[in-house]
């Protein structure tokens, strides 16, 4: 079952953070079709925030076909984002972690690999490989 984290100072809405986070776990396979999240009730008291923040995030995935509400048992993940399964993720991310490490041993710091990958990001969307 996926844990909800919240950063208050982000900028970014309780709920829209609740929704990413969701997203980001089904991209990453931690979340599959099937499972269950965590009750309104269970997100209340572990984050202390309004129950209508956490029913506005849901029926977002909901509006989105992420997730569906049943009426008595929760709140189940309806279908996952992206092809990759989690060997794959798996996979790819110890490749991602050399690489970080090759270019913070090069001299990068946080923000030169950002503007790395987005540049790389955007020439692969250029060259319709992303």
């Amino acid at each position: 079952m996926i844990e909800f984290h919240l950063d208050r100072g982000s900028g970014v809405s309780t709920y829209l953070q609740l929704v990413h986070q969701v997203k980001q776990a089904l991209r990453l396979g931690t979340l599959r079709p099937g499972d269950k999240l965590p009750t309104a009730r269970e997100v209340v008291e572990s984050l202390a925030i309004n129950p209508n923040t956490v029913l506005k995030a849901y029926r977002e995935l909901e509006r989105e076909g992420l997730v569906a509400a049943r009426p008595g048992m929760g709140t189940f993940v309806r279908q996952a984002i992206g092809g990759a399964t989690l060997a794959d993720h798996t996979r790819l991310r110890s490749g991602l972690e050399q690489w970080v490490s090759e270019a913070v041993a090069a001299g990068l710091d946080q923000e030169d690999l950002r503007a790395l990958f987005t540049a790389v990001l955007a020439d692969s969307a250029k060259e319709g490989v992303a």
